[in-house]
Formats: structure tokens, C-alpha cells, sequence
């Protein structure tokens, strides 16, 4: 790989990039204003087939072929989620110290979507030349309730909305790539270091109960919401959970009730349960909805709705993308973790498809106001970046 003259300015200019695209709030759900700074800074650079789609991803293209050239060297997808975790009016304020950046969000995932820019800075700096498209896309609805919405529309954008391998699927999709791309390739702000080939399988339930409340004193013995909400709350707690394949449960929220001295008509949690295994998730499941069932009684309504489900999946360790991956990050002095995890290769690994989900660099405290990434080790995140992408048509 070549030797860049100034390493330290492209670095300087992507955490530029990184703080920028944090400053623009984009919780789940409203990331509109931070898709359009991006679609402007794909134009900026020269990207072809520039275009924000009907879900809010935002599209660019490097390399762009047009006629049979695309039949011969498919493309390749790199993707990097537009939302956070923060509602709007949460202070954004960002702190620039010299060995790391402050910021809420600025790991997960601003610095992922900057990392799109970087990657097309770099290759032309390296003056790489790849043999197929390279689609750069920032996309929506990764994080809390946006169930990967922004990356299904993506990979049905590509490969089609049936699973890769069906009789259905077709052989060249409306937008001309034969098969599918050769792989999606996720982007996370702070996963340096590991290679995610195993999507974690998720389902996300709101439970809500309904009474017909009362006042606290005169209507005294009648069903309250949030008692029976809490009492179910903690049956479900105590579930016994396998410890291999790990498995797991949490409540997020509970809300509910209007006042201190009223019977409560009404109650809801949101519950998110994991696991390694698509069975035991599938047990955990069905154990829930068993307690909640079980706690209907009369006066006593409970609703339960699904509000979010991911899909499990994996890469043999031995794929030639994961390999790849592993072999970028020990080129530059980075021992490799395989990992799984929730992220958006849940969606197309469920499929059937190639993809590994990886990281730029380090930091802590993802999720808090107190976010942080370490500045350090960007550039080798960078670094085994381009090395994936410059290669990976190699495992074709």
C-alpha cells in the first residue's frame, strides 16, 4: 500500500468531518437534516448517482459503471448508520482534547458516517483504482425502534426483498447488479478491532396494561396498571436464561399512570431480549407472551406488540470476507476479535449474505452524554479500511 505524505492533515480533516456530521442532532426516526449535509458532501467529492431514497438513506457512488462492465465486477457496499440514541434536545456540545473528542454520538456513529468520505479521500490519495462500483451509503434506523428499516430498504434496493438462494430471487435487480453485491460492509465509529460475522438475534416488545384505575383512598382494592405492569415485570425477570448460547432479557422503559393519589388505568415497559441462538430467542419469546397472557384477569387487559425484531446470522470464520477483514486489521499491528453483535449485517447475514460490520477506533461510553473516541488509532482504522475494500473483489 502506498505512503501518504500527510497522514496527520487527512485525519485532521476527517474528525472535522466527524464533529460536523455530530453537531446535526438525527435521533431514530428524524435524521432528515443529517442526510442532506451528508447527500451535499457526497456531490462535493463527486460522487455519481448521488440520491437521498423514500426511507432517508443517502446514496453515492465511486467508480460508477454504466453498460456490461457492472455484469463482470459487481459492486461492493459500504454502510454507516445517520442515527443516534439522543433525543433533540439533548446538549450536543462537543470537547476536543488532544488525544481524544467528547461528544454524545460522536463514536456511534458520526465518525462512522465520516468514515465514508474518508474512505473515498484516501483511495484517491493512494490512487487505488477498483474494478467494480463502490457504493457508499449512510442509512437510517439502526438504533432503539428502527429495526434496521434503513438498511432493509438498502439491501432490497440491491439484492432484492427475497432471501438470496430462493427460486424467486431474481438474477439481476432494478438497479442492474447481477446476484447481489459482492458483500456489505458495515461501518461502527468505536468496534476497532473486531470483525463482527455473527448478527445477535433480537425481539423487542411493548407490553401494556390496561384498568379501569380509580382514586387511591375511595376506590382502594381495584386493579391498578402499574401494579399488575410491575408485578409481570418482575415474573418475567425472573425467567431462568441459558448461559450458553447466552441469552438475555432487559426492561427499558415503564411508564405509566397520571398522578400519585390515582389508581393508574394504564401502564407499558418496552422489553428487549437477546440471544446467540435463534431457538433459544425463540423460547425466551414464547415464555413472555405466555406471562403476559397469564396476566389477563377481569379488570386486567394486557397487549402485547412486537416493536422490533433482528433476525440472527453468520459467516463461517473461515470466509474469505472474514478473513479479509482479519488480515486488514493485522497489517497494521491489530490482533483481530471475531465477535457477534446487533448491528445492521443483521439484516443481509440473515439473508444469506456476505457481510461483517467493523470498526474505525476506539473510545467508551457509547450510548451516554459522556461519549468519547480515541484519536490514536483512527488511522489505523482507516488504514485496514482500505485495505478491505481494495482487495475484497480478490474473494470473488
Amino acid at each position: 500500500m502506498p505512503q501518504r505524505r500527510d497522514m496527520n492533515d487527512l485525519i485532521s480533516r476527517l474528525l472535522d468531518l466527524a464533529v460536523a456530521i455530530q453537531q446535526i442532532p438525527a435521533p431514530t426516526f428524524h435524521e432528515a437534516e443529517r442526510a442532506e449535509f451528508v447527500r451535499a458532501r457526497f456531490a462535493e467529492e463527486n460522487l455519481q448517482k448521488v440520491e437521498i431514497d423514500s426511507v432517508g438513506n443517502v446514496y453515492g457512488c465511486l467508480n460508477a459503471s454504466h453498460g456490461p462492465r457492472s455484469i463482470v465486477h459487481r459492486s461492493l457496499v459500504i454502510s454507516a448508520h445517520l442515527d443516534t440514541v439522543f433525543p433533540l434536545n439533548v446538549d450536543l456540545r462537543c470537547e476536543r482534547e488532544p488525544e481524544r473528542i467528547l461528544a454524545p454520538g460522536i463514536g456511534d456513529n458520526s465518525l462512522g458516517v465520516a468514515g465514508l468520505i474518508g474512505l473515498v479521500w484516501m483511495l484517491r490519495e493512494d490512487k487505488i483504482s477498483l474494478p467494480g462500483e463502490l457504493w457508499l451509503v449512510a442509512n437510517v434506523g439502526e438504533e432503539g425502534l428502527g429495526n434496521l428499516r434503513g438498511m432493509k430498504a438498502l439491501v432490497d434496493r440491491f439484492v432484492g426483498a427475497t432471501r438470496l438462494g430462493s427460486s424467486e430471487h431474481p438474477q439481476y435487480t432494478e438497479k442492474g447488479h447481477p446476484h447481489g453485491p459482492l458483500a456489505f460492509v458495515v461501518i461502527e465509529g468505536m468496534a476497532l478491532g473486531q470483525v463482527y460475522h455473527r448478527g445477535l438475534g433480537v425481539r423487542r416488545y411493548r407490553i401494556t396494561v390496561r384498568t379501569a384505575g380509580g382514586h387511591s383512598w375511595n376506590d382502594y382494592g381495584q386493579p391498578s396498571a402499574i401494579h399488575e405492569l410491575t408485578a409481570l415485570s418482575t415474573r418475567i425477570a425472573a425467567l431462568e436464561l441459558p448461559r450458553s448460547p447466552r441469552t438475555t432479557l432487559n426492561v427499558g422503559t415503564i411508564s405509566g399512570g397520571s398522578s400519585v393519589n390515582v389508581i393508574a388505568s394504564e401502564a407499558d415497559l418496552e422489553l428487549d431480549l437477546r440471544s446467540e441462538n435463534e431457538q433459544s430467542l425463540e423460547t425466551l419469546a414464547e415464555q413472555v407472551e405466555q406471562i403476559a397472557r397469564a396476566a389477563e384477569k377481569p379488570g386486567v387487559t394486557v397487549e402485547l406488540e412486537v416493536i422490533g425484531q433482528r433476525s440472527s446470522g453468520e459467516l463461517p470464520a473461515d470466509h474469505p470476507l472474514v478473513l479479509l477483514a482479519q488480515d486488514g486489521l493485522r497489517a497494521v499491528g491489530i490482533e483481530p476479535r471475531l465477535s457477534i453483535g446487533s448491528t445492521d449485517a443483521n439484516l443481509p447475514l440473515s439473508r444469506g449474505l456476505s457481510s461483517v460490520t467493523i470498526g474505525l477506533t476506539t473510545g467508551g461510553r457509547s450510548h451516554t452524554v459522556h461519549e468519547f473516541m480515541n484519536i490514536a488509532p483512527l488511522e489505523k482504522g482507516m488504514e485496514q479500511l482500505v485495505r478491505l475494500v481494495s482487495r475484497v473483489w480478490e474473494a470473488d
